[in-house]
């Protein structure tokens, strides 16, 4: 028994003695952090080291996905090996560091750091470190990706008094999460919510729901890794051009009815024409319901302010007084309307509320009514050019006019003869009954609204919301469509009453404009 015990301490105390001998580098364990997420296109680090630290210089460094003789990256004898690497990462992949402290391969730091990150690159990448004492692997998950475009809201009227709201993004990766809101950011159920994927592996969604026409609500598309993409639109109650559609239904009615009734024998003819007229005043007292329902709203006149345009020489401009127009070209943007037809009014604005008065043509067949235009505000300090220098075009040809650029205004174009367009990102398109003669702009400095009005209908056509710092300035842009009608900005008597608008399009001024 003595013996026996005496034989156990020998091992015990042999034991001790070989342990505190070993070297640091027999226990060696790898640690990672995971996941790691990265913006395609953009650089990251896999971060994956030695603990205890000890230098990684000689030992055998492996990253690779799935196939261990495929490798990623490998080192091995203090040089890397590249014979049988992955082809899609030459050139892309190296050792990093996983944080600031770090000092790299001598402290024992194997982590990979991988450029120009694609969708493919996403999975997940082992990292293997061995040495003559032993060996140790973990695996790091990469995530990559795809902030895709911002959601881009439309609207489509339908029927009593319901709109059509549809948000589309696309260019995402992952699939991205697509969420609709009212007013007070409480969630609301989309009728339909579809995704797609194309070639490049990158994902669109595309959705839609049916809302109040006097709703505002907002659509946002992101990924749980980034902050969403937001696109929020506030909508006004329009005539609905279904209304009209049933009046002039009614009238074509009556018309075909009398026209067949004359076949029949003047009598006969008579008393239905009699039927007809009935009809045809019930339509007309539909309609004139409807124009009832509609309600206008007072226009903020009492903040009006007489607004004069800058005198910058534009070359590409003709102004003559309040009256603007384009030059009628041709234009080194070509057709597209960019900042170089641009000009601002003045004064500025770095406080409270105004009201100016833009009048776009006249509703005639021989003046008619501008269809290319931009009118609102702006925080830019120049806008325009002031002569034809190449510098100047092209810097004015590269603005972007956006809010996120200092540029809040409503536009028409051509091309979209059935909206108007706000200068946001996405772009929000206003359903319109009719293009407006006469646009109202009350700014707002303090509470961040700037909001367009049809002066003729006496209705708000849409409103921006952001936070105006700095002085803001009136913005113009007539357009390039060389139209008979010119842009006008009107002016008023202090405390008068309204000026006569189709006066103020007749004015001989104009006449020379035009």
């Amino acid at each position: 028994m003595g013996a026996l015990m005496m034989h156990l301490c020998l091992v015990a105390v042999l034991g001790v003695s070989l342990c505190s001998a070993a070297p640091v580098s027999g226990s060696l364990e790898v640690l990672i952090k995971t996941p790691v997420s990265v913006q395609r296109g953009h650089t990251t680090t896999l971060p994956c080291w030695l603990n205890p630290p000890q230098s990684a210089d000689g030992l055998e460094v492996s990253w690779y996905r799935g196939q261990y003789d495929s490798p990623v990256m490998f080192y091995r004898a203090k040089k890397f090996e590249n014979a049988s690497q992955e082809a899609s990462y030459v050139g892309r992949v190296s050792f990093g560091l996983k944080d600031a402290a770090s000092v790299g391969l001598t402290a024992g730091d194997v982590s990979l750091k991988l450029e120009k990150a694609t969708i493919e690159d996403a999975g997940d990448y082992t990292c293997y470190v061995s040495s003559e004492q032993g060996y140790d692997s973990a695996i790091v998950s990469l995530i990559v990706t795809a902030m895709g475009t911002p959601p881009l809201l439309s609207a489509v009227w339908v029927e009593d008094n319901v709109v059509n709201m549809s948000c589309e993004s696309d260019g995402w990766h992952p699939e991205p999460n697509l969420l609709w809101s009212d007013k007070k950011q409480q969630p609301l159920t989309p009728n339909t919510l579809n995704y797609c994927k194309d070639s490049s592996g990158l994902h669109a969604v595309h959705s839609w729901l049916l809302v109040s026409s006097s709703a505002e609500v907002s659509c946002s598309v992101g990924l749980s890794v980034e902050e969403p993409k937001e696109a929020r639109v506030r909508l006004e109650n329009f005539p609905q051009t279904e209304s009209r559609c049933s009046a002039a239904g009614w009238v074509a009615f009556a018309l075909l009815l009398v026209a067949t009734l004359i076949l029949l024998g003047l009598l006969y003819y008579k008393w239905r024409g009699e039927k007809a007229k009935s009809e045809n005043s019930n339509a007309e007292e539909k309609q004139g319901l409807l124009s009832k329902v509609i309600q206008s709203e007072p226009l903020p006149e009492e903040h009006y302010v007489n607004v004069t345009l800058e005198n910058t020489n534009n070359p590409f401009l003709k102004i003559r007084g309040g009256i603007l127009r384009d030059a009628k070209g041709p234009f080194p943007d070509g057709e597209k309307v960019t900042c170089l037809t641009a000009i601002r009014g003045t004064q500025g604005f770095s406080s409270g509320q105004h009201y100016w008065e833009v009048s776009l043509g006249k509703a005639d067949t021989n003046v008619g009514l501008k269809t290319s235009w931009w009118v609102g505000v702006t925080s830019a300090t120049v806008t325009g050019v002031t002569s034809a220098t190449v510098t100047e075009v092209t810097s004015a040809i590269k603005v972007s006019p956006t809010t996120s650029h200092g540029y809040w205004f409503l536009s028409s174009s051509p091309d979209t003869t059935d909206s108007l367009q706000f200068s946001t990102e996405p772009t929000v398109f206003l359903p319109v009954y009719s293009r407006p003669q006469t646009v109202g702009v009350f700014l707002n400095y303090e509470d961040g609204e700037l909001s367009f009005y049809n002066v003729e209908d006496k209705r708000l056509i849409g409103s921006l919301t952001t936070t105006f710092t700095g002085e803001i300035f009136p913005f113009f842009n007539p357009g390039k469509k060389g139209e008979t009608a010119v842009m006008e900005i009107l002016q008023r008597e202090e405390k008068g009453p309204p000026p006569d608008i189709g006066n103020a399009v007749e004015s001989p001024a104009q006449e020379a404009a035009s």
